[in-house]
């Protein structure tokens, strides 16, 4: 545990004091914003909410919104039919069974449509700093290039790390991770020449080393 937690060093070093890369003002526009960002690009997600987060600030808010108008203004994200359900049932549910207030808790989180264990941890993670990792491609690759699991999923990698990592380390590492998977640590080019985790990669050492 403590031999991993010091070769990450690196990554935390220098992704640390990054946040998450959503924006969002209010704990509900969170949610919704992670929701929206499954298999969609933070980018994305944040090209299209400013307009609908005008509009839906709380969960109370979505309410008396229309189905088709919140379809409308999300239209432009993957799965956004599906989307808009979840957004529109997850807020009637908190505003009407939590006070609208995003609870605290990973399974009561699990049981809101949309919103699995990965959506879940990420908003814990932080509204709460909960000492979650939320496992999506991008850890899934480092940590198997890294050699700190051998897995065949994120599923499977997520099962791992929680074993692994103590709590304070899974803390300080969930935006690190993803951050280095998404711009350093890439599927494709990634930037192994200047990357100080040359000596623990597989990647490097199959691709790099000989030459």
């Amino acid at each position: 545990m403590k031999k991993w937690s010091q070769i990450l060093d690196p990554i935390i070093d220098e992704y640390g004091g990054k946040k998450i890369e959503l924006n969002y003002e209010t704990p509900f526009q969170l949610l919704m914003a992670v929701i929206l960002s499954a298999q969609t690009t933070d980018k994305q997600v944040n090209k299209i909410t400013p307009p609908f987060f005008e509009k839906i600030k709380e969960a109370e808010d979505i309410i008396n919104m229309d189905i088709d108008d919140i379809m409308n203004d999300i239209k432009y994200v993957n799965f956004f039919r599906n989307k808009s359900r979840f957004i529109k049932e997850t807020g009637i549910i908190l505003s009407r069974d939590h006070g609208g207030i995003i609870p605290d808790d990973l399974k009561i989180m699990q049981t809101f449509p949309g919103v699995g264990i990965k959506t879940a941890k990420v908003v814990l993670a932080v509204l709460y700093d909960r000492p979650y990792i939320w496992v999506d491609t991008h850890i899934h690759r480092v940590m198997n290039r890294l050699g700190i699991v051998t897995t065949t999923s994120p599923d499977a990698t997520d099962k791992e790390i929680e074993k692994i990592f103590d709590t304070e380390t899974k803390r300080k590492l969930h935006h690190p991770l993803v951050l280095f998977g998404r711009y350093h640590c890439t599927a494709k080019k990634p930037k192994c020449e200047n990357c100080k985790l040359q000596l623990q990669c597989s990647f490097y050492k199959k691709n790099f080393s000989k030459k």
